[in-house]
């Protein structure tokens, strides 16, 4: 039997904070790792955890304490996934996007560039190259491959790692 994910819905949920602005100047993107983490296999630690971060970072987006980003490239990615639900859930979360980058000549000629400097193929190298075009401060993934790989100008976090850096701050 699968393990059912984990997903919680905030109606409200306030973060103690010593300041008293909202942290909207964060810009993060998603990658469709990091946005499908809560419905992969919970009994995995590392898995749970980051499942658990990422609960945390839909919250802050839904309370406006982050600004989340999209792509072409990310609805397109969504669109190939086999599971409507998981399909849903993402169009929800995209839907809070404030900012949207199609893809275009630059876009894939950047994405082209990032596949010979860090061989980083494909739709990896296509959210790298609409990261770097939106400036958003944080891309958060769960492929330790791209982590590892990715020298470019853009920060780059595992879910886990960005949640307690942000809830730090």
């Amino acid at each position: 039997m699968k393990p059912v994910p984990l997903i919680i819905l905030f109606t409200h949920f306030e973060i103690a904070s010593n300041q008293s602005t909202k942290l909207t100047d964060m810009k993060i993107y998603l990658d469709s790792s990091a946005l499908n983490r809560i419905f992969d296999d919970q009994t995995q630690a590392r898995i749970y955890l980051e499942s658990a971060a990422m609960l945390v970072v839909f919250m802050l987006i839904e309370n406006h304490l982050i600004e989340v980003v999209s792509s072409e490239a990310l609805d397109f990615e969504n669109r190939q996934n086999p599971y409507q639900d998981r399909q849903e859930f993402v169009n929800l979360v995209l839907q809070r996007a404030t900012l949207f980058q199609p893809l275009d000549e630059t876009i894939l000629r950047r994405a082209q560039e990032i596949e010979q400097h860090f061989h980083i193929k494909g739709m990896d190298a296509l959210h790298l190259a609409c990261a770097e075009q939106l400036a958003v401060d944080v891309l958060i993934t769960c492929d330790d491959r791209l982590l590892k790989r990715y020298k470019g100008k853009l920060l780059l976090a595992n879910p886990a790692h960005f949640t307690i850096d942000f809830l730090q701050r």
